[in-house]
């Protein structure tokens, strides 16, 4: 017979193997209800395609369509925080701390300092009886949750989502409190209620304040070659890029004057080692501009996804230099464009259906969309939106929105006779549209912020060509 010291040893090796066994196949359980493997299923057999494509066809029968005057409303309104106060005073601007948005590298520390203000600056325009608004700010994106309630305020106003354009300069030394999820605190810093009330009340200051100016105006757009101040970073010198800057300049009669720019170069040139506020090169861009002959310069990021500056120097030497010299090249060309009073214009507005939301882990093993949803949720309110101004074409995305793709787009529509430009960051946020080929690459962009599948490209893409056609009545 065992002695009893045995059987007691004997037992509790029992029970750890079976507890070990229950914890390992919990842990496998977890495992597979919490992962997937990529999904490859082509866009065009998806449900989500599908319903996208219905709306379009929708579209094409209320599309906005008119040729008359032009007239235009201008405004600009601080969001430059007052640092270190004792409390927060989100009605005027007043935090204890605000945490840097743009960099992981950060861990969400508290600016410093301000090395130059920031602002929301809104452009209104209204052509017949139809209106919209070109909304931008220097902030790293124009984050869902803050847009959400902007559009639910505005309503109350008679404004609809579908009127608002929307994109930021891209600065990676901005405003942060507003990212919820993991891994918005990652970028953008833990929460701050505060900070997005004070986000919301002056972005739709902007706006109400732009529509409130409307007087008869003048219209001109353009564009030139600016590639020495971008380059790819996702596959170097052997990838293309979007290399134009384009512009659409905007004069009140008798009144004030506005320009608006967009450039694809990512706003980076200010690393995660500064810790003060700064609207980075499209901010010295835009105080040149207002230096000169404008009273309102307004900067939208443009097709940065892959896209990185290039110039001289470091820090914020380098982002001087990058936004003058597009300034410098901007103002040469401003004699040469041709200004209009009257207009063709036409806009459409498409709100996105998404294929499921899967962070990935490995090239081909995601998160699920719920365990994606509780490191960071994702905008169910996506648009992509285009204007027909004259022969410009001007497109917004809600992402990280692809250079070479971009190039795409602007040549497909300069067939037409049309000068097409693409922005990034409208409103909602989807990561980085990059072409599919480039899914599978262990990089940034392709891994790490590629969350829908490698057809989401392509699917953006279609879109984009279905509401181009619309806005130009084109095939």
């Amino acid at each position: 017979m065992k002695p009893i010291s045995f059987r007691i040893r004997q037992s509790k090796l029992k029970k750890t193997f079976i507890i070990s066994v229950l914890i390992l196949t919990s842990l496998i359980i977890l495992f597979f209800i919490s992962t997937s493997f990529v999904d490859n299923t082509p866009y065009f057999e998806s449900d989500y395609y599908k319903k996208s494509f219905i709306r379009i066809d929708s579209l094409k029968s209320v599309a906005f369509k008119v040729n008359d005057s032009i007239q235009a409303g201008l405004a600009k309104v601080s969001i430059t925080p007052k640092l270190k106060n004792y409390e927060d005073n989100y009605s005027k601007g007043k935090f204890s701390e605000v945490p840097l948005a743009g960099y992981g590298a950060r861990k969400g520390k508290p600016a410093t300092g301000i090395h130059d203000s920031i602002f929301v600056t809104a452009v209104a325009l209204k052509v017949g009886r139809q209106t919209v608004i070109l909304v931008t700010a220097d902030l790293l994106i124009m984050p869902p949750n803050i847009i959400d309630s902007v559009t639910s305020l505005l309503h109350k106003e008679g404004i609809r989502r579908e009127q608002l354009f929307f994109s930021a300069t891209h600065t990676h030394s901005s405003l942060g409190g507003w990212g919820p999820g993991y891994i918005g605190r990652q970028f953008a810093g833990n929460e701050n209620k505060n900070i997005q009330k004070w986000l919301v009340l002056r972005i739709s200051e902007a706006i109400t304040v732009a529509i409130s100016d409307l007087r008869p105006s003048r219209i001109g757009s353009g564009f030139f070659d600016a590639g020495e101040y971008t380059q790819n970073r996702l596959i170097g010198e052997s990838g293309k890029k979007n290399d134009e800057f384009s512009f659409i300049t905007i004069e009140q009669i008798g009144h004030n004057k506005a320009i608006i720019g967009s450039f694809s170069a990512h706003t980076t040139t200010l690393g995660a080692e500064n810790m003060k506020i700064s609207a980075d090169y499209p901010g010295y861009w835009a105080r040149k501009m207002e230096s000169w002959q404008y009273d309102y310069a307004l900067f939208f990021a443009g097709s940065m996804g892959s896209q990185s500056p290039a110039g001289p120097g470091r820090g914020f030497d380098r982002a001087k230099f990058i936004g003058e010299a597009l300034a410098d090249s901007l103002y040469l060309r401003l004699p040469e464009v041709i200004m209009h009073d009257k207009v063709e214009f036409s806009y459409v507005s498409l709100k996105m259906e998404l294929p499921d939301y899967r962070i990935r882990i490995t090239n081909k093993l995601t998160l699920s969309t719920n365990v994606s949803n509780k490191l960071m949720p994702v905008s169910q309110n996506n648009y992509l939106q285009a204007i027909r101004i004259g022969d410009i074409v001007w497109i917004t995305t809600p992402a990280d929105f692809s250079g070479e793709y971009a190039l795409q787009i602007k040549n497909s529509l300069a067939v037409k006779g049309y000068n097409a430009n693409i922005t990034s960051f409208n409103g909602g946020y989807v990561g980085y549209i990059i072409p599919g080929r480039y899914f599978y690459l262990d990089e940034y962009e392709s891994k790490t912020m590629g969350w829908f599948g490698p057809h989401m490209g392509d699917y953006t893409m279609n879109l984009i060509r279905y509401i181009s056609e619309i806005v130009t009545g084109t095939k």
